[in-house]
């Protein structure tokens, strides 16, 4: 058993947020797999299913056509981002998840917009989430996808910015982009984290 964790706030009101976009993505797979984020419980929703694909030609080759059949939790934590860890260390430790089977998507001011960077581990980089997430799993070895979403013009506060929507201007490149990031998923999920990296942090 594997976990895909999107980092967000919960509600309606945040639904389409910057700060959301780990919820957007989980959403995403959840769609395509029809895995329903229909169950609540361990302060999250969340769904359990396969996600299955098969090679498209058994001379494909790439990272992106590698057959995958993996039995999965796509979970988005209710706790409000700062608490994430509250959520998702309970869940794993009832379903025996071990953290570098947990892959966790976020978002990152440090990021230009549009880029994309997976990570094997490393520390929360000043995101409430992330480190709430380090210190409830006790590690801060588990794979992410760091998914930039850009600074604020000045004088904005980052705080402010980080829970506004995406502009239309922006949807023209976020929509392609969290497609992107649900396939690097599912990469981690037949392949692995390097290769996943050397995929898709180009």
């Amino acid at each position: 058993m594997k976990m895909i964790v999107g980092l967000g706030n919960p509600g309606p009101r945040y639904a389409r947020n910057r700060h959301n976009i780990g919820f957007q993505v989980v959403d995403l797979l959840a769609h395509r797999h029809e895995i329903p984020l229909s169950r609540s419980k361990f302060n999250a929703l969340y769904g359990e299913g396969w996600i299955v694909r098969p090679r498209r030609s058994e001379s494909a080759s790439t990272a992106g056509d590698a057959p995958l059949r993996q039995k999965v939790l796509l979970a988005r934590p209710l706790t409000f981002m700062n608490r994430s860890g509250s959520a998702v260390a309970p869940m794993a430790r009832y379903f025996a998840v071990e953290p570098h089977d947990i892959f966790v998507v976020y978002d990152e001011l440090d990021l230009p917009g549009g880029k994309l960077r997976l990570r094997p581990f490393g520390g929360a980089g000043g995101h409430k989430g992330m480190k709430s997430l380090i210190q409830q799993l006790g590690t801060d070895r588990f794979p992410r996808a760091r998914v930039g979403i850009g600074r604020p013009p000045a004088p904005m506060d980052p705080a402010a910015y980080v829970l506004q929507n995406f502009s239309e201007e922006e949807e023209s490149g976020f929509g392609p982009l969290r497609a992107r990031v649900a396939d690097a998923a599912e990469c981690w999920l037949s392949q692995g984290i390097d290769i996943a990296m050397n995929r898709f942090n180009g």
